[in-house]
């Protein structure tokens, strides 16, 4: 298999990339959502944030360096069996679950740093607090970062479904460019 894309495929970079968003996305979710469950006195009430935090900024930096890859190197044409609505729809949906991923990194990044405190990531470096002590900054952050998240899980699971359309009612190879087939 190629590393880069070419006119029928996409490569392993890419492919690679975009399932390592995507496994790193919902584990994120589920991580967050098991958090909010836990007591003070739980034993995972401090390292269930670092950990998510942590991996939240490691799937900022991937997510760039996948945008960039992406920019680099376009994607393969679209099917001939693809609709027109079905091609303008995809690259919309693609540009909306980059930038809600974005907002969703940076509402995250406000309610780690609301009480001024830079966002420490694995204790390899700290991120500092740019904006801070804002009026109800970390509650209007974090029901941002939930709405957010929801939509990206909503989003991402209507474009697997497309997914599965394309495969087993069109029979077209869209899903399967994506396995690396």
């Amino acid at each position: 298999m190629r590393m880069r894309n070419d006119r029928e495929r996409y490569g392993a970079v890419a492919i690679g990339l975009h399932w390592l968003v995507a496994v790193t996305v919902y584990g994120l979710f589920g991580l967050g959502l098991w958090m909010r469950s836990l007591g003070y006195y739980d034993a995972w009430y401090q390292l269930g944030p670092w950990w998510h935090k942590g991996i939240g900024v490691m799937l900022f930096f991937v997510l760039l360096f996948r945008l960039i890859w992406r920019l680099g190197n376009p994607r393969p044409a679209h099917l001939q069996s693809h609709k027109p609505y079905e091609r303008v729809t995809a690259v919309w949906v693609h540009l909306l679950l980059y930038l809600m991923l974005f907002l969703l990194m940076v509402s995250g990044y406000l309610i780690s740093t609301a009480d001024g405190r830079p966002l420490e990531v694995f204790d390899w470096f700290a991120i500092p607090a740019t904006i801070s002590g804002l009026d109800q900054q970390e509650d209007i952050a974090g029901k941002v970062h939930l709405y957010l998240a929801w939509s990206v899980v909503v989003v991402s699971a209507l474009h697997l479904l497309a997914a599965f359309k394309h495969h087993f009612f069109d029979r077209d190879q869209t899903l399967l460019r994506m396995l690396g087939r």
